[in-house]
């Protein structure tokens, strides 16, 4: 009898001591992990931004065609001419009867871009109702920096700029009817009506189509 008392005993201390154990340990510090925040991607051209999107798209429809890309500047991302900071290309799919739109950004930043290729929301599409239309992955053989080359090439584009060095330039890439062929806009000016000169590069042949001032 004595015996079991004192294995009782000692088993009533067991328990004691590893409630004890965990006391301690649930009462310990706990160490907060800072994640660091992510660090800004490079600006890239538009062809590279197309590629990034492009995958995307097609998971969504597969008859995905692309109706318009356009470039974006970053406070936070200093972009070289002829890349950008952000991108966005909106797509159409006749058999869903649907367009959407996707971003790519090398950073967080406000007007809902995220880092990476970020997906809109999608909205009803019947065909083309605008200027533009869609166009052909295979139309796109000139790049953002390259439409860029030839702009500055021209007397018109040199005599703006030394009157206005610095200006930022918009990229815009689509087929209107204005140029049944893909055309690069290269845009001087925060946007399209805030802009006095425009020039137009065939995204195909990289052959300069004419100036907008």
């Amino acid at each position: 009898m004595k015996g079991m008392t004192t294995r009782r005993g000692n088993a009533r201390n067991v328990l004691l001591c590893a409630a004890l154990f965990l006391t301690a340990c649930s009462d310990s510090p706990k160490t907060t992990v800072t994640k660091e925040p992510e660090k800004p991607l490079e600006p890239i051209t538009g062809r590279q931004a197309f590629q990034k999107i492009f995958p995307a798209a097609r998971l969504w429809a597969i008859d995905a065609k692309p109706l318009q890309m356009e470039s974006y500047d970053l406070s936070m991302v200093k972009a070289p001419r002829g890349k950008a900071a952000a991108w966005q290309v909106t797509f159409v799919s006749d058999s869903l009867r649907k367009s959407r739109s996707w971003t790519w950004s090398a950073a967080e930043a406000p007007g809902n871009l995220h880092l990476g290729v970020f997906a809109g929301l999608q909205q009803d599409w019947s065909g083309p109702t605008g200027q533009a239309s869609p166009f052909e992955i295979a139309a796109i053989r000139v790049d953002s920096d390259a439409a860029l080359e030839t702009a500055l090439k021209q007397k018109d584009t040199i005599a703006y700029e030394r009157q206005y060095p610095g200006k930022p330039i918009k990229f815009l890439l689509e087929r209107t009817r204005r140029f049944p062929d893909l055309s690069w806009r290269l845009i001087w000016g925060e946007s399209i009506s805030a802009s006095d000169y425009s020039v137009f590069i065939d995204a195909s042949t990289g052959q300069f189509l004419g100036k907008i001032r």
